[in-house]
């Protein structure tokens, strides 16, 4: 018997291989407490770049399949974990029995189908961010974790660094008073290219039609795959899907948020059925929470940001802060990126003592999920909350599309003054693909 199988496992495994009882979709019972030293069995779909990185970041564990639509990709992974069973169709993957978890870092319009998979198959689920490409997948996706009970964390690992936990605990410790207004700002352009015009055949290594997955047939581009996806709605959102999770997680955590009230588009250029905006200015309202008052949530990227950051900021700061989170309280100015924060104006906070750190260092954001798996633990960022995270990011490019605010029905998952606004929060797939 292989030494990291122990002998709980090989007779779970063989009393279910035994009864036929394994099959895609099955439900396996709610996680328990397994020891520490046991490694889990892993799949990983999507095995290079972002996908890279979480193999890396899962290494740990046993690697038991590899999926990718890129024959080279899928080679290079393979030829590290020579072990692991290979695969172009992630639905495929999930036949594989005794495979205890799934990490999906695929692009955005295929999170929600292998996502939910996995999940309905009975594994635990990491999954990239934005955890989907449309708001009603999302739903789907966070209530699915939710019923089956399976460890969930979304691949924002910023969560997981020391910088941000600072940030979260000046902020609930009141640091610079009750918080009415949030400003995100992110320097990042997608959606400037030009409309593919050639049509060069797909080359050998790519299997296209299993990376177009549930999204309507179109040919194939390279500008397209393998990178520039995040430029077409088609397959993601933009600035704002691949990095409202990331910014926006910050003051989510900070201040308790989850769904808002509205969304409403600022300012942006005229909307292209096809690309993404280069900039957008977008705002959001949060309702009050407990004695925290209302907020409102602004968020710009392609350049834009807000006009009070340039009069905050001293001359020795331009260079910092090209992206950021400004947090605009009652006393002062909370100012952070990944890496840094600032409280201002510099005169009021020049002998502020920080509060005593109080949220524990993290174990790391992959390890966070792995531990969680193995005790019958949660991670920080388990869907239940990333989900709600996630719908608002998306939100905020429906708005820009319908060129509306939207007063938002969370429960309902509609936009009660806004009917026309369906058409980008419900997904639509082509035959052969559903959730």
């Amino acid at each position: 018997m292989n030494t990291n199988l122990s002998r709980r496992r090989f007779l779970q495994r063989t009393a279910l291989g035994g009864t036929g009882l394994w099959l895609a979709g099955s439900v396996t019972p709610a996680p328990g407490k397994i020891s520490p030293n046991e490694k889990l069995d892993i799949a990983v779909v999507g095995v290079a770049n972002r996908g890279g990185a979480d193999l890396e970041g899962v290494s740990s564990e046993n690697i038991v399949a590899l999926c990718d639509i890129d024959d080279n990709y899928l080679r290079a992974a393979a030829r590290r974990y020579p072990a692991a069973k290979t695969y172009n169709d992630f639905r495929r993957l999930m036949d594989q029995r005794g495979i205890d978890a799934v990490v999906v870092a695929t692009p955005d319009h295929t999170h929600a189908v292998a996502s939910v998979a996995a999940l309905r198959s009975g594994r635990h689920v990491y999954c990239e961010k934005p955890l989907t490409r449309t708001v009603s997948e999302c739903r789907i996706v966070t209530d699915t974790a939710r019923q089956h009970k399976r460890v969930t964390q979304i691949g924002t690992q910023i969560h997981a660094g020391n910088n941000y936990r600072r940030v979260v605990e000046l902020v609930q410790s009141g640091a610079v008073g009750a918080v009415r207004d949030v400003h995100v700002w992110v320097n990042v352009t997608y959606g400037n290219v030009e409309m593919p015009k050639d049509r060069p055949p797909v080359p050998a290594n790519l299997h296209y039609d299993l990376w177009l997955g549930p999204v309507a047939e179109r040919p194939y581009s390279p500008q397209y795959l393998p990178a520039a996806w995040r430029n077409w709605w088609a397959f993601g959102g933009g600035s704002l899907g691949d990095f409202g999770c990331h910014y926006m997680d910050l003051p989510f955590w900070a201040l308790d948020l989850r769904y808002p009230l509205a969304v409403e588009p600022v300012d942006g250029p005229p909307v292209d059925p096809e690309r993404v905006p280069p900039w957008l200015i977008v705002r959001y309202e949060f309702p009050a929470r407990g004695e925290k008052p209302p907020l409102q949530l602004t968020w710009y990227h392609g350049g834009k940001r807000p006009k009070l950051l340039d009069a905050l900021l001293t001359e020795d700061m331009p260079s910092y802060f090209k992206s950021g989170v400004m947090f605009v309280g009652e006393k002062g100015y909370l100012i952070s990126d990944y890496d840094r924060h600032v409280l201002l104006p510099e005169k009021t906070f020049k002998n502020f003592v920080p509060p005593p750190p109080w949220i524990p260092p993290s174990i790391g954001h992959h390890k966070e999920w792995i531990e969680a798996i193995k005790t019958g633990g949660q991670t920080t960022c388990r869907f239940d909350y990333s989900g709600p995270l996630t719908e608002t990011a998306l939100l905020g490019n429906v708005a820009y599309r319908v060129g509306r605010r939207l007063e938002w029905d969370a429960r309902k998952l509609r936009a009660a003054n806004c009917p026309e606004a369906e058409q980008f929060i419900q997904h639509r797939y082509r035959k052969g693909w559903k959730l």
